[in-house]
């Protein structure tokens, strides 16, 4: 039997974007339609960012024929000034390289808090598509570059003239048909992402144009924010108290959001995000959420003699019943359990969120006690 020779020319070294392409699902999931969707995901959360650092308050996405899509936002724009130690732009820089880009908590950084991958998202959209252009206005000029399946087909330029107190980005791109196994967006999926994420983001304007289907946008805006995300949640339930719940924390290291009203029904509706990403199994702000909701129901019962002295607790099951209830949690290092963001997992969030909960949750039952009553009778 030979012994096989494992030397150093047997190591591979991959460039640039090259693993994104040789291994898609490691950064998006799946070369589904997950995948595919998440794309989109992506470059709306760059311009989502933008919103939440205090510059942008419109997003425009647009579904071509073609199957390419453009989303717009009138932010500061991509940096398109050179960067010495790379040669190039900025801008080339943030389309062409992992782990680059504005917001990694550097001090000084304007970005407080942000969704997208952090530095990973808009090149590896970049690598994943067949071809990528990216327009940017800034400083009265349009800069735009084109790439094809992550590399650049020239340097960035100046295509026009933009009026100067206009800035923002634009990314147009073409899912690659050699990555995923179709290409074909569903407009009802993104409709409902981006309805999520203006409920989100109050004040921040959110509009979808599908040109494969009329090409009329569809307008998403809440000034409510995630109070009018409950009341659509429970728009055709039963309400079984009048008024919306909402109350809000904060602490040095981020702030969390609470909306919720309970309805007629035996299902729980609970929806948790961490920078306005949907974390659909939970983690630790549901947790925090979770212990509080059932400790200060217990005590709120036992206080108004709803439950007696030897009587059991209500279980936490009990209480989620009917709930619909939208946690959303801001903060500077979110720890993501998988890099599409489906758990989130700072542990000091528990205690964060259950502290502001017991606190603001307490108070809420003590000024509306007709509402704790039927809340609680209910569990």
């Amino acid at each position: 039997m030979s012994e096989a020779t494992y030397t150093a020319k047997d190591i591979t070294v991959l460039e640039g974007l090259e693993p994104v392409r040789l291994r898609p699902g490691m950064y998006i999931g799946s070369t589904g339609a997950r995948g595919l969707h998440h794309l989109v995901y992506e470059v709306v959360d760059n311009s989502v960012d933008e919103a939440l650092a205090g510059r942008n308050d419109r997003i425009e996405v647009a579904l071509h024929p073609d199957n390419s899509v453009t989303v717009k936002d009138y932010g500061s724009g991509i940096p398109v000034d050179q960067m010495e130690e790379q040669g190039t732009s900025a801008l080339t820089v943030v389309l062409t390289k992992l782990h680059a880009g504005g917001k990694f908590g550097a001090d000084g950084s304007p970005y407080k808090v942000s969704g997208g991958l952090h530095g990973v998202g808009v090149s590896v959209v970049n690598a994943l598509s067949e071809w990528l252009v990216a327009e940017v206005r800034r400083e009265g000029k349009v800069y735009r570059q084109e790439f094809t399946r992550g590399a650049p087909n020239a340097d960035l330029t100046v295509v026009g003239e933009a009026p100067k107190d206009e800035t923002g980005t634009t990314i147009s791109f073409l899912p690659d048909a050699e990555i995923f196994e179709e290409l074909e967006l569903s407009a009802e999926t993104l409709q409902q992402r981006l309805r999520e994420t203006a409920f989100l983001t109050r004040g921040l304007r959110i509009a979808l144009t599908d040109e494969r289907a009329g090409g009329e946008a569809i307008e998403f805006y809440y000034e409510g924010g995630i109070r009018d995300f409950v009341a659509h949640v429970n728009a055709a339930k039963d309400s079984i108290h009048k008024s919306i719940a909402y109350f809000e924390g904060e602490n040095d290291k981020g702030k969390v959001e609470v909306a919720m009203q309970w309805n007629g029904s035996y299902q729980e509706s609970v929806y948790t995000f961490a920078n306005n990403i949907n974390t659909h199994e939970g983690g630790s702000h549901l947790s925090g959420f979770n212990a509080a909701l059932t400790r200060t129901l217990n005590k709120v019962a036992r206080d108004m003699g709803l439950l007696k002295e030897k009587e059991d607790n209500l279980e936490g099951e009990d209480v989620r019943e009917g709930l619909a209830a939208v946690v959303s949690v801001k903060l500077q290092d979110p720890q993501f359990e998988g890099q599409t963001k489906t758990k989130l997992g700072n542990p000091w969030v528990k205690g964060f969120v259950e502290s502001s909960v017991n606190t603001k949750l307490s108070e809420f039952l003590e000024e509306n006690p007709t509402d704790a009553k039927q809340i609680i009778q209910k569990a």
